[in-house]
């Protein structure tokens, strides 16, 4: 039979990819999607807070009161739970403060974009490196232009026994007779004591305040 004899040198030469241009790649692959779909929440990490402050009290222009009141629950909802509320009227002769209190709620951490509670900046890294906590209060008061808006965001650090991953006061296991009882491992970690205030977080206040008076001023925006 006869022999066949390869030409080497002839040969499409092999394509080798380099660590480098791999890490390229994906990295190119990950700004396409980001900039496709993902825009929206890489932009949570960059600071949203008002540019403009505005005063708390806020005044609102004149409109239903069951529209004012909507536009108030629909907004709070956004970033807590709501607890329990109390509609404003201002109707046949009628008038009456409305009021809105939220549910304490854990703030949301560097590694939460997608939650509204906590702020850019330093709000959301002390919730990354504290147990920090927020709720809401929001009261509507009729007035004779219209409504007087005023937020308060009430926020609090936990206080507990020790610190974490701490021993002190932890149930060891003890080797001189002494009866230890264990309860579960609920026991392990540090426990709450209790909450200490920490003040109002104006920053979340703020936001709060220009998001319901948009909705009321520009409702087809």
């Amino acid at each position: 039979m006869p022999r066949i004899f390869v030409d080497r040198k002839h040969q499409p030469p092999r394509v080798t990819w380099q660590p480098m241009s791999l890490f390229c790649i994906l990295l190119g692959g990950l700004l396409l999607i980001a900039n496709a779909g993902c825009g929206s929440l890489l932009a949570r990490f960059s600071d949203q807070s008002p540019p403009v402050f505005v005063p708390n009290p806020l005044d609102l222009p004149d409109a239903k009161a069951d529209f004012v009141w909507s536009q108030v629950v629909d907004t709070v909802d956004d970033y807590f739970r709501v607890a329990r509320e109390q509609p404003v009227q201002k109707a046949n002769g009628v008038v009456l403060d409305g009021r809105l209190e939220t549910s304490y709620q854990i703030g949301a951490s560097i590694l939460e974009p997608w939650r509204k509670d906590t702020t850019s900046g330093f709000e959301r890294l002390q919730s990354t490196l504290q147990s920090i906590r927020r709720r809401a209060i929001v009261i509507v008061r009729p007035s004779t232009t219209g409504y007087s808006l005023e937020v308060i965001v009430q926020k609090e650090i936990e206080d507990t026994d020790s610190s974490q991953w701490s021993n002190e006061l932890s149930g060891n296991t003890r080797h001189d007779g002494t009866i230890v009882r264990q309860f579960g491992g609920e026991l392990d970690g540090p426990r709450t004591l209790g909450w200490i205030p920490l003040g109002r977080d104006s920053s979340l206040e703020q936001r709060l305040l220009h998001e319901i008076h948009g909705r009321i001023t520009q409702p087809d925006r």
